[in-house]
């Protein structure tokens, strides 16, 4: 028997992303969160007694250049060393940036492979089935083409492992990077594949069984839901045993707010309460950090634009109330019944109007909208641009969605609610 546990994207002490997370002590969470991660790693394979612990590329998020970071490494992989476990991790793209990846000084056990492939047989007890893994990393950022061409052939008679960095088809947010099919991978005749760069877990199961396990930790809300390491068991008659197990320290969801109906400010937060005690009771990771989506039609709609800030500090008193509950943002999608009738006297009912008609939708408003968020976009990091949108048809939809947000917040300032704030 041969067992291992096989991770990949853990992007250690990769930088908040998120601007949302203006809450010093929610930071500290996050920002620690990936080498909390690291460590259930270490301590699953120290508590399952593996063999090894196979890392599938971006161990790093780039350019690392803090010893910090390559202190903390070298004392997790020392206590795999201290047990007899060993470690094999490709280069991905972000790994190929890094300049800790070549400098660090790594036990004997650890075994970083270069950009020509390898075919490492491990040793065995007698008569034990032979086991091999094949490796090879990125020696640049970029690797357009398929690598799995320049891997050794499969081993005759003992059961093969190949690591690989990949894209397969491509993914929504993933750039090529390697790319190569299922079908590819199958035809090597390996009897495992274990891989990475996509970061949403998949399995593929069969006479080769093909895993992409997902990232041990999410960084920000576009990597919500649960994370985990894939622990592998490959028995004596040669079949494979594949068990997810959770490794995140902070885990990000969407938390959705029914606000249809509710015309009490006290009911709303009452509301918001109950979604986040209802979605943190699900979540299994130490943290829960929500995005919560409020909407619905509501009197109170005008109100809630107006004075997001209230209810955002609602919230934030509510999750930590509940524990170990954190309030990323709030996404604010409500609005008032339609008026059957337009009032004639009334001056923002107007002014409504003519933004709506009007302005959103005049030339003039429109270029002077994609000048701005073009000049913006320049100046933001290569990796926060998508937020602008990822192509030209989801490019507008996003500059269209702010501009009416805009306006309705706009319109919420001026708006009289016959309460005080």
């Amino acid at each position: 028997m041969y067992r291992f546990v096989h991770t990949a994207d853990i992007h250690l002490d990769s930088p908040l992303r998120s601007l949302a997370l203006r809450d010093p002590r929610l930071a500290d969470v996050i920002g620690n969160a990936t080498r909390g991660a690291f460590v259930r790693i270490i301590e699953l394979c120290l508590e399952e007694q593996v063999d090894a612990l196979l890392i599938a590329g971006d161990l790093y998020d780039g350019d690392q250049t803090s010893m910090k970071t390559a202190r903390f490494l070298a004392e997790q992989f020392r206590r795999l060393d201290v047990a007899g476990i060993r470690v094999f991790i490709v280069r991905g793209n972000h790994d190929a940036m890094s300049k800790i990846t070549k400098e660090l000084v790594l036990p004997d056990s650890v075994k970083v492979f270069t950009g020509r492939a390898e075919a490492m047989e491990i040793n065995r007890a007698p008569g034990c089935t032979p086991i091999v893994i094949h490796g090879l990393s990125f020696a640049q950022t970029h690797a357009p083409e398929s690598l799995l061409g320049r891997y050794k052939p499969a081993i005759e008679g003992a059961v093969n492992i190949g690591i690989l960095h990949t894209s397969l088809g491509g993914a929504p947010g993933h750039d090529l990077y390697s790319p190569c099919t299922l079908a590819d991978l199958t035809a090597t005749g390996f009897r495992y594949w274990a891989l990475g760069h996509i970061h949403k877990r998949s399995v593929v199961e069969g006479t080769c069984a093909i895993v992409m396990p997902g990232m041990p930790q999410g960084r920000d809300i576009s990597e919500a839901g649960p994370k985990s390491v894939t622990l592998v068991t490959i028995k004596d008659d040669r079949s494979v045993h594949i068990e997810e197990r959770a490794t995140s320290v902070a885990q990000f969801e969407r938390v959705l707010v029914d606000a249809n109906g509710i015309e009490d400010w006290r009911e709303l937060a009452s509301a918001i309460s109950r979604a986040l005690e209802s979605k943190r009771s699900g979540v299994n990771s130490d943290h829960l950090v929500a995005r919560v989506r409020i909407e619905g039609v509501t009197p109170l709609a005008w109100r809630i634009r107006r004075d997001t800030d209230l209810l955002k500090a609602e919230a934030d008193d509510r999750a930590s109330v509940i524990g170990a509950c954190w309030v990323e943002k709030l996404e604010i999608v409500c609005r008032l019944a339609e008026r059957r009738e337009e009032p004639s006297e009334d001056p923002l009912f107007e002014l409504r109007r003519v933004i709506e008609e009007d302005i959103l939708t005049s030339d003039a408003f429109q270029n002077e909208l994609v000048g701005m968020a073009e000049e913006i976009r320049a100046q933001l990091p290569p990796e926060s641009r998508d937020a602008f949108g990822a192509d030209e048809v989801s490019f507008r939809h996003a500059l269209t969605r702010l501009a009416h947000d805009g306006a309705e917040s706009v319109m919420a300032r001026l708006e009289p609610t016959g309460e005080s704030a």
